[in-house]
């Protein structure tokens, strides 16, 4: 049975979670409404906490992409399988991802969505794995880089196992 150890704590992803709310309330000041992101399924977590700390008016709404399928390697290719319902054009715009770690996610959504002409497009990512990067892409707000290991808990899973865990855990997955 597979047991996570405790990567970064719950006490310091809810304060990091906080900080981050404070920098988006900053450079969104005086917008109107910002629309957030979230990047189904592994960010709803993160989205919902982060939408409650946020002190700016803003919209939720989810978008779902595929690059993963069964295994514990990116495919490299990103497929859509649910968009928006949401009209963003004009709009200010934060996507909210749990994890960066080859970019091609990030990179997919920035040119899906920017077609779509936003008023203003950013990304905002719990994790970001540097090791992994495939693909140059901007994240404007960070919550933590970490090593290239395989993380769960807060949202993010292994085989729909342990997104519940309020930290977030390391866990070693059979090979794929």
């Amino acid at each position: 049975m597979l047991t996570p150890t405790i990567l970064i704590a719950e006490a310091d992803v809810r304060r990091r979670v906080a900080e981050l709310a404070r920098q988006i309330e900053a450079d969104y000041a005086g917008a109107d409404e910002i629309i957030l992101i979230g990047v189904l399924r592994g960010a709803f977590i993160f989205l919902a906490d982060l939408s409650r700390e946020l002190g700016v008016p803003h919209r939720v709404d989810f978008i779902a992409l595929a690059s993963y399928d069964e295994g514990t390697e990116s495919t490299g290719v990103v497929r859509l399988i649910m968009d928006l319902r949401t009209n963003i054009t004009g709009r200010h715009v934060l996507v909210i991802e749990d994890i960066v770690d080859t970019g091609y996610t990030i990179e997919y959504l920035e040119r899906t969505l920017a077609a779509r002409q936003p008023a203003s497009l950013k990304a905002c990512a719990l994790l970001r794995k540097l090791e992994r990067r495939q693909v140059d892409v901007k994240i404007d707000y960070l919550g933590f880089d970490i090593p290239d290991v395989w993380v769960v808990g807060y949202g993010l899973d292994f085989a729909d196992r342990f997104r519940t865990l309020p930290y977030i855990g390391v866990i070693t997955p059979p090979p794929a």
